[in-house]
């Protein structure tokens, strides 16, 4: 980088951490309302923007362009799909959770069932989430971003990142989280624009053959349509619609309009990654062949997986001229800090209300709660560092799939479980559990039993195949109806809920 790249890095740092500290001057940060959901005031546009920018990380940016690159706009998909089941959470979920007046997720499974254990082994698997699938894979493709273009040590450019995006999140809270997302949606989406026209006007080449097929033939091994729509789906369900991180912002306007007012506008935004994140993936394929042999990968990418996840990086500073690299610096930061800082927030909300106060000390003090969320964050941050490595070894070259593949052995049986809540009123809190247990006994079984499968080539074992090579969008259907099934033959066999 230049000196005018390194000129836009520090401006833009200035510029969130003004933008952090206007909003930690607004808000009223001393009562769980005030910190956790901003006090229950914002309006429609930041809270769409909060949601669209708690949703594009840096592993957006990594990994769907690295897809692109590997294997076309496949993975736009998921974009196209959250366009509506954001709108799923505006006029179907959120009404109920508002009027319920809950703070997070497990609380509202707590109020809808009843009881204690279900509430817990929710905001514990909300953490593991977190922790496997968001905190660390954003701490990965935002120190990979910076490794290629700065040259420094990838977990010393993690834990920089993290501690500024730390350091703004226990301070300032919701409010200030979702003021610092809006400034940062509109650098994301400015700069990846940029970056598309630019890469538009070098990129010149021949795709794959199928390099244009969204959703593909059922054998597919990528994206088959099948899979998608009724094994994905159920997980982008979770995402969308009863994950912390995204309904928080849900909760934090200041009515239901403007809640759904802000999940519209963020499912307009969902439109734009398909053209400003996958299509530069497609463009860096042409321009910087990959590379096949591991240990050539290895020596570029610390990864002999591939090396598809620097596609959108090469293209930075390949195609970008002097000045606007440095934007584009600024955009990868931005993603990961936004991501990041939502995650923070989100799980500090989860442990705080969920864990701390519930299960471990029911009496504690308003007081003691905020420095208990803020510790939690410095607690996520050690578990995220050391779970980068195995992220690492498990990813196959294609980052974002990784992510979903975790996520859809974990999700489904939260979806399922929301789902009856608010749809079968017989459902009780006995059904409700032991049908997300034996989902995500179900669930976890796969996981394990897959990537520990993943380095033995040549296995002939008759269940080898079953287990390792079906597709993990269809495994999560069967993950979703055994929870599904469990949940009302309990129900139906056990006694009605008051």
């Amino acid at each position: 980088l230049d000196t005018w790249d390194v000129v836009t890095i520090v401006l833009y740092f200035v510029f969130v951490i003004a933008v952090g500290l206007f909003a930690m001057c607004r808000a009223n940060r001393g009562t769980i309302s005030g910190y956790f959901l901003a006090g229950r005031t914002m309006l429609w546009f930041p809270v769409g923007a909060s949601l669209f920018v708690s949703n594009i990380g840096s592993e957006h940016f990594i990994g769907l362009a690295g897809s692109g690159a590997a294997i076309g706009i496949a993975t736009g998909a998921w974009e196209v799909n959250a366009l509506i089941l954001i709108q799923l959470l505006g006029f179907v979920f959120a009404p109920i959770y508002i009027t319920s007046g809950v703070v997070t997720m497990p609380e509202y499974l707590s109020k809808r069932f009843g009881g204690r254990r279900l509430r817990v082994f929710m905001a514990v698997l909300s953490l593991l989430l977190y922790i496997f699938t968001k905190v660390s894979v954003n701490l990965y493709s935002g120190g990979l971003f910076i490794q290629q273009s700065l040259g420094w040590n990838i977990y010393l450019s993690m834990i920089g990142l993290i501690l500024i995006t730390a350091l703004l999140t226990i301070t300032g809270g919701l409010a200030a989280v979702i003021y610092t997302d809006t400034l940062q949606a509109v650098l994301m989406i400015s700069g990846a624009t940029a970056l598309t026209v630019l890469s538009e006007l070098v990129g010149c080449g021949y795709p794959l053959n199928d390099s244009f097929v969204m959703l593909r033939e059922p054998t597919d091994p990528n994206v088959p349509w099948p899979g998608f729509i009724f094994g994905q789906t159920p997980a982008s369900i979770w995402y969308w619609c009863a994950d912390q991180v995204i309904v928080q912002r849900a909760l934090a306007a200041k009515s239901l309009s403007h809640a759904q007012g802000a999940t519209i506008f963020a499912g307009l935004l969902k439109i734009l990654p398909l053209f400003i994140m996958v299509m530069p993936g497609l463009i860096s394929r042409i321009l910087y062949t990959a590379c096949v042999d591991p240990a050539v990968c290895y020596s570029v990418c610390q990864s002999e997986s591939g090396c598809s996840n620097i596609a959108f990086p090469r293209l930075v500073l390949g195609v970008m001229p002097t000045g606007a690299r440095g934007l584009m610096m600024s955009v990868m930061i931005a993603a990961l800090m936004s991501d990041l800082d939502s995650i923070f927030n989100s799980s500090s909300t989860i442990f705080t209300i969920d864990i701390w106060k519930r299960a471990i000390r029911p009496k504690c003090s308003v007081r003691e709660m905020m420095l208990v969320g803020r510790v939690w964050v410095l607690v996520m941050v050690g578990l995220s560092i050391a779970w980068v490595p195995v992220m690492l070894l498990l990813q196959d070259g294609q980052l974002f799939l990784t992510i979903q593949e975790i996520s859809g052995y974990l999700s489904p049986p939260i979806a399922a479980i929301f789902l009856l809540g608010v749809f079968w009123t017989r459902c009780n809190e006995q059904g409700a559990f032991w049908g997300m247990m034996a989902g995500f006994v179900v669930g976890i079984v796969r996981m394990i039993i897959v990537f520990s499968f993943q380095s033995q080539a040549g296995n002939c074992l008759w269940y080898h195949d079953f287990i390792t090579k079906i597709n993990f969008m269809y495994y999560a259907i069967i993950i979703f109806m055994t929870t599904i099934i469990v949940a009302i033959i309990v129900s139906l066999f056990t006694e009605k809920p008051s």
